[in-house]
C-alpha cells in the first residue's frame, strides 16, 4: 500500500519482482567496475547527499559498505544495491538514460524502484546537475534529440514508434475503454474504468457542450472520449490522430455506435486542420509536441475555434525551476519511449495561450491522481508477462524497459516533480 501524502513510500515488491531484479544483478561480473576505489565516486555522492534535502537513500556500495544519503528531513525513503561503480559513472555521465541502461544491465536494483524516483523527483531542485548527463554523451543527447523534431514528418514518424506498437498491446493492460493517459478516481478502490470515465466527464463539463455542436479532438487515442461525447450530445465529432492503429479502433467504435454521419477520425496532422468548431478537446497530446511548436499548437487552437468557444486541454507538466536543464538533455522518456516528446512548462506555456487570444481558466491539478493510474498499468501489465499473455515480439528486454517506464513515472508524479492538469482556454 502506498500513501503519496505521507511521503514516504512502503509497497513490497512482489516476489517475483525481486527474483528479477537478483537476476538483473548475477548478469554483472566482477570485473574492474567492482574494484575500483571508493574515493574516485565521493564527489558525486558527496552532491546527491548534500541533494537530498528530503527524504533519505540507503546506498550499498560494491565493496559491501553501507552509506546513508541525505535523511535530514522527513521524505521518501529508498534502497539501491549497487553491483559495480559503472552504475554511478552512467548516472554522472548520462543522466537518467544511463541511470536506466544501468539497471537493465544489472549495474544496480532497488526493492522498490518507484520510492527512489519518487525521492529523486522530490529533491529534483536541489539535487540539480547530480543525476543529469554532461559532457560528451549530453552532447549525443542533444543530437539525437534534434533529429526527432516534430516536423509533419517527423511528427508521424514519432507518434508511430510509440503508439503503433499494436493494438494488441495495449488492449492488453489499459482498461476495457482503452484510455492512455490519467485517471481521476474518486477513491483509491475505484475500478481503473470508473476513474477514466470520471476524467473523461470531468473534461467534457469544461466545454459546456450543446446538441448540434462541432467537437474536435486533437489527438483522439482510441476514442474514449469520441464515444463519450458522442454518446451525451447529439453533436458532431472529429479526431484527428497520426497513428493508423488508433485510427483503426476509433473507427470501429464510431461504426458500432451507427454515427458514421455525424462522425469522423483523420490520419492527419493539427496543423493541416482547417474550418471551425465550437469545442476543442486534447488529452495528454500536447506534450507530443515539442517546445518549438508551443505556439503553433497554441494559434491552431486559436484558428479553429470559433469566437468564445472552449478547448478543454489535459497536460502534463514539469517543474518551471527545473525546465531549462530538463530541456536541455535528453532523458531517458525521450530517448527509449517518446521520441520528440517534451513536458509542459507551465509558465511560458500559459503564456503564449494568453499571447494568441485564449484565456486560461479553472486549471485543475491532479498529479497524485496520475501516480495511482501508472501502479494500475503497471499491475495490470505484469499480470499480462506473468500470465505469458503478450506477444511473442516484444522480448524480455522491451518488458523490463516498460515495466521500469511505468515505474519511472509513478515516482515522478508521486514527487511532484512533474504534474497533470486539465485548463479550460476560451478564445476572446
Amino acid at each position: 500500500m502506498r500513501t503519496y501524502g505521507l511521503m514516504t513510500v512502503h509497497n513490497p515488491p512482489a516476489a517475483r519482482q525481486r527474483a528479477m531484479l537478483r537476476r538483473a544483478g548475477a548478469r554483472v561480473g566482477s570485473g574492474l567496475w567492482r574494484i575500483l576505489p571508493t574515493w574516485l565516486f565521493e564527489p558525486l555522492l558527496v552532491r546527491v547527499d548534500r541533494g537530498l534535502v528530503n527524504g533519505s537513500l540507503e546506498l550499498h556500495l560494491p565493496d559491501g559498505s553501507v552509506r546513508l544519503l541525505g535523511g535530514r528531513a522527513q521524505g521518501f525513503s529508498a534502497i539501491v544495491h549497487l553491483a559495480n561503480w559503472r552504475a554511478l559513472a552512467r548516472l554522472a555521465t548520462a543522466g537518467s538514460t544511463g541511470w536506466y541502461r544501468a539497471w537493465a544491465d544489472g549495474d544496480w536494483s532497488s526493492p522498490d524502484p518507484v520510492a527512489l524516483f519518487a525521492l529523486f523527483g522530490a529533491n529534483a531542485r536541489s539535487l540539480g546537475e547530480a543525476a543529469r548527463s554532461s559532457g560528451l554523451p549530453r552532447i549525443i543527447g542533444r543530437l539525437k534529440l534534434a533529429r526527432r523534431h516534430n516536423s509533419r514528418r517527423g511528427a508521424r514518424r514519432n507518434i508511430a514508434e510509440h503508439y503503433d506498437l499494436g493494438n494488441d498491446f495495449y488492449r492488453l493492460w489499459l482498461d476495457e475503454t482503452l484510455t492512455y493517459s490519467s485517471a481521476h478516481p474518486a477513491h483509491p478502490k475505484e475500478a481503473l474504468e470508473a476513474a477514466q470515465i470520471r476524467k473523461i466527464d470531468d473534461l467534457l463539463a469544461r466545454l459546456d457542450l450543446k446538441d448540434g455542436q462541432h467537437l474536435l479532438e486533437i489527438g483522439c487515442g482510441w476514442g474514449s472520449l469520441a464515444q463519450r461525447a458522442l454518446e451525451r450530445c447529439a453533436l458532431d465529432y472529429t479526431g484527428l490522430t497520426l497513428s493508423s492503429e488508433q485510427q483503426q479502433v476509433v473507427q470501429q467504435r464510431i461504426e458500432a455506435m451507427g454515427a458514421q454521419s455525424r462522425a469522423r477520425v483523420l490520419l492527419q496532422d493539427y496543423r493541416d486542420c482547417t474550418g471551425t468548431f465550437d469545442a476543442i478537446a486534447s488529452v495528454e497530446m500536447v506534450e507530443a509536441v515539442g517546445q518549438a511548436y508551443w505556439p503553433t499548437y497554441l494559434d491552431c487552437i486559436a484558428r479553429l475555434l470559433k469566437p468564445g468557444g472552449r478547448a478543454a486541454i489535459q497536460f502534463i507538466s514539469i517543474d518551471d525551476e527545473i525546465f531549462p536543464a530538463y530541456a536541455a538533455r535528453a532523458d531517458f522518456i525521450q530517448r527509449y519511449i517518446f521520441p520528440g516528446g517534451c513536458l509542459i512548462a507551465e509558465r511560458s506555456f500559459r503564456e503564449m495561450a494568453e499571447r494568441a487570444g485564449l484565456r486560461w481558466a479553472d486549471q485543475t491539478r491532479f498529479g497524485l491522481d496520475y501516480a495511482w493510474t501508472l501502479r494500475q498499468w503497471r499491475e495490470r501489465f505484469d499480470a499480462v508477462v506473468d500470465a505469458g499473455r503478450l506477444p511473442p515480439r516484444f522480448d524480455a528486454r522491451f518488458v523490463d524497459m516498460w515495466r521500469y517506464y511505468l515505474m519511472y513515472c509513478e515516482g515522478g508524479f508521486a514527487g511532484r516533480s512533474i504534474d497533470v492538469a486539465q485548463v479550460t482556454l476560451i478564445k476572446g
